[in-house]
């Protein structure tokens, strides 16, 4: 596990996107990709680059469940705006969250990811250390699932919407095993309130209560910090 401190999150999105490029000069072809605050610093430098990503796939991380893409709450709806619009993709995955039947969704995006390897993955964390929408005491051995967000998360993800009562109590995540078989990780995480996360993703124990702790477990994992987020760190 390698950490890069940065000054802010500008300069951790430009972090990430030279690991990001170098991956791909060495043959990386799929991306696994987040939404949230986190990683708009780094959709700016891959849309300001020169890069053409019309030969790679994404795959995203997650979705409200009753949310199409043309809804601006949305994930594939961010999706759209901060990166694909400007920088299209061969493919572009992300979950339905509108599907019928969640889980043959699950099913068939565990296929997408078994069909689609994923060469890195884009992460941030949440206050509670989830990643993606797997929350604590998701089991690790988890696929593509059906999720029950916790009241901490809804609070958080409320600054997005015009109410908390308008933020979606259930997603769809692909799960921590479908993200631990990524070749390579990049994890995300600025500010004071992700510094608990940070300190067990990193030096507590692999434990279901900190989702991000079995990150320690992945031979290939780069964790981008600010000093505030760093700061429980010894």
């Amino acid at each position: 596990m390698e950490i890069i401190r940065v000054k802010d999150a500008q300069a951790g999105g430009q972090k990430a996107f030279e690991l990001i490029a170098a991956a791909m000069d060495q043959g990386a072809k799929v991306l696994g990709l987040a939404t949230g605050s986190t990683p708009i610093t780094l959709y700016r430098e891959m849309i300001a680059s020169d890069r053409d990503f019309s030969t790679m796939t994404s795959v995203n991380l997650d979705e409200y469940v009753g949310l199409d893409g043309t809804n601006p709450q949305s994930y594939r709806y961010f999706m759209n705006e901060n990166l694909f619009n400007q920088k299209p993709f061969k493919e572009s995955f992300v979950p339905n969250g509108k599907a019928s039947d969640l889980a043959a969704e699950c099913a068939r995006y565990d296929e997408v990811i078994a069909n689609h390897p994923i060469d890195v993955q884009i992460l941030g964390i949440g206050r509670n250390g989830h990643i993606g929408f797997n929350e604590p005491g998701t089991p690790f051995a988890s696929k593509t699932h059906e999720v029950q967000l916790t009241a901490s998360t809804i609070e958080a993800n409320k600054r997005f919407f015009d109410s908390v009562e308008d933020v979606p109590t259930k997603a769809v995540s692909m799960g921590i095993a479908s993200i631990m078989s990524s070749k390579n990780i990049i994890l995300m995480a600025y500010g004071k309130d992700k510094a608990e996360a940070i300190l067990g993703t990193v030096s507590g124990p692999v434990t279901e209560d900190v989702p991000a702790s079995v990150l320690q477990n992945h031979p290939h994992v780069t964790i981008i910090v600010d000093d505030a987020a760093a700061s429980l760190l010894k």
